[in-house]
Parts: structure tokens; sequence; C-alpha cells
């Protein structure tokens, strides 16, 4: 039976820091700044300076510590890690493998996610106990290279079915920026329209969740109402994750909060600016404090146009920079929200990219089946890599 050790013996774990300098492009020596999509394989967006900032290296994991995406690991990046990421750094590297250590916790994201999400906080975290707690195989550093070997092969397929996805954002938003977008050469005809102007002309089309004591994370239950939170838009497209739910008489006290089918839900807490149109079939819901809710009138925007427009669009994310001073996200609000202005497309033009948007969602959803995916491949390897058993 092969032995095991726990990896909290093996790392050194230091959370990450907010950079006191950030720039959209390197200049005077800044490194490149470790957030989120780095850790998931990106490209840096952003490069920092913080001379008290936390370093990794290629030879250091790191883990996405807080939000939505808590417990995703990554590896062979470089530069000043952000706060919402922690730093594994391995305390023998002539004994552990960076990759083999690294694949194996990438194969314990949904354990991870789920437990992060299981604490109760207004934004999920790590749970550092039971991430350190998770048991390793003993084995010599050469067998650890040859495992990672398998799981890297087995990981290919994958990252086939992740770039065939990506093809598919990239014609997306080029078909939003032709078609309803600043490239579409009738762009500068159209009519601007605030947000609160394209919402429903009624008290409350535009709403947030209820807040303060309002929704205590105590009163969910396992079944009733449903609550909507981040996680059923961080994607930038409406998906089930943690299900939350509140009793028929809490509904009652908190109706107002009702969300519809077709509305745009949108990210204003945690990872903010992230948005999604609620589907036909959604039941009785309301969503929590960390989300703002628009029903449109759908005669002048079709939601899915808002909706890409609010995550996606150059310049809406140009004018909510401007309207938070600098910062790209931080502090999105209802005020802020109401004020942004589309030049509204013609709804023929609008038909047009939704329909070339749901074209493309077709191809993503077929290539996440488990045929597809190669997800049943690398967890099964994973497992037995686990168990020594590779």
């Amino acid at each position: 039976m092969t032995h095991a050790v726990q990896l909290g013996d093996i790392i050194q774990l230091r959370k990450g820091k907010k950079a006191t300098e950030v720039h959209d492009q390197r200049v005077n020596g800044a490194m490149p700044y470790i957030q989120i999509d780095e850790v998931r394989g990106a490209a840096p967006q952003k490069f920092a300076h913080d001379t008290k900032g936390v370093i990794v290296t290629p030879a250091d994991l790191c883990i996405v510590w807080d939000g939505a995406n808590a417990g995703t690991v990554g590896y062979g990046v470089d530069g000043l890690i952000g706060s919402t990421v922690a730093r594994m750094r391995i305390k023998a590297p002539n004994e552990w493998d960076t990759e083999f250590v690294g694949r194996l916790l990438q194969s314990r994201f949904r354990q991870l996610n789920d437990e992060a999400q299981a604490r109760g906080a207004t934004i999920p975290h790590v749970d550092k106990s039971k991430l350190e707690s998770i048991d390793l195989p003993r084995i010599g550093r050469s067998e650890q290279r040859r495992i990672a070997s398998i799981l890297a092969r087995a990981d290919g397929i994958r990252r086939k079915r992740e770039r065939l996805i990506d093809e598919a954002q990239k014609f997306v938003r080029s078909a939003y920026l032709h078609t309803v977008g600043h490239l579409n050469p009738s762009h500068g005809d159209w009519e601007p329209f605030t947000i609160d102007a394209l919402a429903e002309d009624r008290k409350g089309a535009i709403r947030s969740g209820p807040f303060g004591s309002a929704l205590r994370h105590g009163e969910f239950v396992d079944q009733g109402i449903a609550v909507l939170g981040i996680d059923n838009a961080v994607q930038n497209m409406f998906a089930w994750a943690e299900r939350r739910f509140i009793t028929p008489s809490k509904y009652e006290e908190l109706r107002r909060y009702k969300v519809f089918p077709g509305d745009v839900i949108i990210t204003i807490m945690g990872t903010t600016g992230r948005s999604a149109v609620v589907p036909d079939d959604i039941p009785e819901a309301i969503t929590t404090k960390h989300l703002a809710t628009i029903t449109c009138n759908k005669e002048l925007i079709h939601p899915e146009v808002l909706s890409f427009a609010i995550h996606s669009d150059p310049l809406i994310i140009r004018q909510i920079k401007a309207l938070n001073k600098g910062a790209i996200m931080d502090g999105l609000n209802l005020g802020i929200i109401r004020k942004l202005e589309i030049n509204l497309p013609p709804m023929a033009e609008q038909l047009r990219f939704v329909r070339m948007l749901r074209k493309a969602r077709a191809i993503e959803a077929r290539s996440q089946t488990p045929e597809g995916s190669g997800e049943d491949l690398f967890r099964s390897l994973s497992q037995r890599a686990f168990r020594g058993e590779l």
C-alpha cells in the first residue's frame, strides 16, 4: 500500500494582497499581476508594483482563495498575486514535483469549491484546514513525473474542448461588435438609451436583493423558494450551481425581490460585472444582495443583448471605469447601472446577434458532455494517481 502525506506537511501557504499600483501595461519594471484568470492559465492582463507584495515563481502553486472560483489551482506562473489568490510553495522541491502536485489538486477542484461554498460566509473562501489535510501519495520524484505526464495527456483532451469553447466565445464577441456593437457601420445613427430607460416603466424594474438582516445565511433551507446568487451569473450565462432556498413564509416577506423569466441579473459584489439572463423555466425565485436585477422593456431591447453589453461591450466597460474613477468593476451599484448608455440597435440586428449567440452556446453545451469534454478520463486517472495506482 502506498504511504500518504498531507498537503499541509509539504507546502507553505501564503495569502496574496491587493497591489498598491496596477497598470494596463508592463511599465517601469512592473510584474505580471496574477489574479483568477491568470491562475486558470490566461496571459497576464495587468501588471503591478508592490514592495510588500507576495511573489510567485513557476515552481510555486497558486490557488484561488475567494469567490465563486475558490479552489481553482494553477502553476507555472510568475508575478505578484492579488488578494483573491494564495501561494503554495513546496518546502522540499527536490522531493516533490510541482506539476504532479498541481494536477492532483486540480482534480479536487469540485471538492475544494463545494467546501468553500459550504462555509456560510458572504464570499466563499477555501477551507484552509481541509485543503492542508488532502492526502498525497508518497512516491519518488521520477514516478511523480511519469504520472504527471499521463495526467497531462488526459488534460490535453480537456484543453481541446476549452479551445473549442474559446473560439466559440471569440466568435460571439466579434458577432456582437459587428451586429449590435460599435463596429456596425450604422452604430453612430442609433439613438442612445440609458439602461434606466431600457427597463420596464414600473417601480422596481431595476433592483438589488435584500440587504442587511432581511435575509441571513442561517435562513436558507434544503428546499422551498430558490435564491439566486453570484454563482448563477458568474459564467456570463445562467447556470445552476449551489442551490439555496427559503421557506414560502420568508418568500412572502421578500416577494418584491422576485426574478422573472428574461430578467438580466448582474453581479455587484465579489466577482462584479458578470451578467446572465434568467431562463424561461425559472422556478419561483428571488436574488441575494450580491445581484442587481433588470426587468427589460422587451419591445426595446432583447435581454441577451443587454446582458452581453454589460459584461463584454468595451464602450460599456469604459463607462463603468469612468464612473468608478478608474477602477474597472469595483463598486458596481444600481446608480452606475442606471446611467450606462447603449446606442440602441434595431430589433432585427438584435435578433440576428441572439441567433448567433445561441448557436455558439449549443456548441459549448455539446463539448461539455462527458463524451466531449474528456472530464471522466481525467477524473478517473487522477483518482488512481491519488491512490498510487498509476
